[in-house]
Order: C-alpha cells, then structure tokens, then sequence
C-alpha cells in the first residue's frame, strides 16, 4: 500500500480486523518510511455487476465511488467509518443478490437514501439534494416534511429534560 503521507510503498500490518459478516477485513498499517499510520478496507469486488446510468451509458459498479457518495453526505456527522462501510456492504450485497448483471443508478440511489434515512436524517437529505438535484428550496422543504417526526420515529433521540437548579 502507499503510504497517503510521504507516499512510500514499504509499510507493515500492524493489526487485522474481519467484519462482523466476514466480507471485509480492515487492516491498520504503519509506513516504514515516515511511521504515518493509516486504515485499508478489503473486500470483493464484485466484477460482473454494471450501472446504467440515467443517461444510458453503462459502467462497471464501483463500491468506492458508493462509498465516497456516502461519506460526503456523512460529512461533520457523527456517523462513524464503519458505519458507512457497512451501508456499503449491505448494498454490495443486495446487488450481487439481483437477478440481473444490470442495475439502473436510480436503484442505486434509492436503497443509499433509505439506508441513511435509517441512520441519520441530514446525511439522508443531503444526499437526496445531490442525487435528485434539487433546484430551490421547495424541494428540501418537501422532503424534510417528507421525514418521520420524533413521535413516529422511535429510533430518534428525545430531547433531555434541562436539570433542576439545586438549592
């Protein structure tokens, strides 16, 4: 791996961690040149799936490019790194599980906004503002209304109580 610091390619493993599903192994890594350390992801790739894009244009699916989407949304939130690789795995999963090779983007899309709605309701509407381009205000307004309130939402944190002055 090259190191994302001094970018030298000689470095050593230094811990190895398996998911909980088996299909990633997270590895902690230490450059030998600078002694930066630094986290890889490895899992399979799923060769013969393919996007096609709203346009038509057909691609091979890339889970980093799933990824990135996610963490951009996922940005200043406290949503944690594996909690994005296991969005991304879980959509891996359910893709390599479609009966066909091809999957339209909008698919794609979809099962992204439900997995985040589900974890953390900005990161849900700032991905939803990119993926369906959102043109004003109106649109942001319509799908935060669209979002479950605190009362129909249980996973939803409620407010704490402020304390009692003490005496």
């Amino acid at each position: 791996m090259r190191c994302p610091k001094c970018q030298n390619n000689n470095d050593k493993v230094i811990e190895t961690r398996i998911s909980k599903e088996g299909d990633v192994i997270r590895r902690r890594r230490q450059c030998l040149e600078c002694n930066f350390r630094f986290t890889t992801y490895e899992s399979i790739i799923p060769a013969d799936i393919y996007v096609v894009k709203r346009d038509g244009r057909r691609e091979d699916f890339k889970p980093d490019k799933l990824r990135e989407g996610i963490r951009m949304a996922c940005w200043k939130r406290s949503i944690s790194q594996e909690q994005i690789e296991n969005i991304v795995n879980d959509i891996t999963t359910q893709l390599v599980q479609e009966p066909s090779a091809e999957v339209e983007s909008t698919h794609i899309g979809e099962m992204v906004m439900e997995a985040l709605r589900n974890v953390d309701e900005v990161a849900y509407v700032r991905f939803a503002s990119v993926y369906r381009h959102f043109q004003d205000t109106d649109e942001f307004i319509d799908t935060i209304k669209g979002l479950p309130t605190h009362a129909e939402n249980p996973q939803a944190e409620e407010p704490s109580a402020p304390e009692e002055p003490k005496s």
